[in-house]
């Protein structure tokens, strides 16, 4: 079984989701999922205004799963804001509803507020007392982008494993994975860096420190961290094998998705055991979600 941590789809095209290119609608998804090999997959809700033009509510995502419940999955997403704007907003009441209706956990979160405001913690409360685990976009600055915000050096996302040390957070997007070496230059945190990793970088450095950071392999930035430098990806791999998840981060149709075709690969080469490979592909998903 092959398990998709983080994808996207909504019941119809409708609004382009950046002005230019439809989201993948579940048959679409489906079709791609033959391709690549995938058996079932987490629908995150997209509901920030900050990364999309349409929205989607978390209902169409518990339809879409209720229509093919066999293969898909839901995560519901809360806005910080939400329920009055307020650092002391009921949200645990929404992940109640949204966990009993099926939820599995919460993301993918990329309202363009620091890591550390008041109103993002507070979501982070509720989600760890409830024990749902949550996934982050991170973005580099707080405006002409989207995600969570944090510094190079990520320090507020350590502050967020510190204060919150029982709640899963997924880690994803360029800002997060191109931190597994040291940055070149600030430019290159929402890019793909290229080339050898001499030295383990700060995402490296908060896998090691914090159990609670997991990491989400989804996207051209979860990708390019484990086969930029292969002999660093494997070592990567390895290490952290029951931390890591297998994801697509499909948008569109015709979205990339290089990361299944390379796993098989590494197993194949033996370069992967096939432990690692079940662990990255399923397994950690299946412990995660108590599948």
């Amino acid at each position: 079984m092959i398990i998709d941590i983080h994808v996207h789809t909504v019941r119809n095209h409708g609004f382009p989701r950046d002005g230019r290119t439809a989201l993948t609608t579940p048959v679409e998804l489906l079709e791609r999922y033959r391709e690549l090999g995938v058996d079932r997959a987490v629908i995150l809700p997209i509901i920030h205004p900050e990364c999309a033009l349409s929205l989607q509510g978390v209902e169409e995502v518990l339809e879409i799963c209720a229509d093919f419940p066999d293969r898909f999955l839901p995560f519901c997403n809360i806005d910080p804001r939400q329920v009055g704007n307020s650092a002391w907003a009921d949200l645990g009441g929404l992940l109640e509803f949204y966990r009993a209706a099926g939820c599995r956990g919460v993301g993918e979160v990329a309202a363009s507020l620091p890591f550390n405001h008041p109103m993002v913690e507070n979501l982070f409360g509720h989600c760890q007392r409830l024990g749902m685990p949550l996934t982050f976009h991170i973005g580099p600055a707080l405006t002409g982008c989207y995600g969570l915000y944090d510094l190079p050096g990520l320090p507020l996302l350590e502050g967020a494993l510190a204060r919150f040390p029982e709640l899963v957070f997924l880690g994803h997007s360029q800002p997060f994975w191109a931190e597994i070496a040291p940055l070149a230059s600030p430019e290159e945190r929402n890019g793909y860096p290229a080339g050898p990793v001499r030295r383990p970088g700060r995402t490296v450095e908060l896998l090691r420190r914090y159990p609670n950071l997991h990491g989400d392999l989804s996207a051209r930035s979860g990708y390019n961290a484990v086969s930029r430098d292969r002999e660093f990806g494997l070592a990567l791999l390895e290490e952290f094998q029951d931390r890591l998840y297998f994801g697509t981060d499909i948008c569109a149709p015709d979205t990339p998705a290089p990361l299944a075709a390379y796993l098989k690969q590494l197993k194949d080469e033996r370069a992967i055991t096939p432990e690692i490979y079940e662990k990255i592909t399923s397994r950690n998903a299946i412990r995660l979600l108590k599948l």
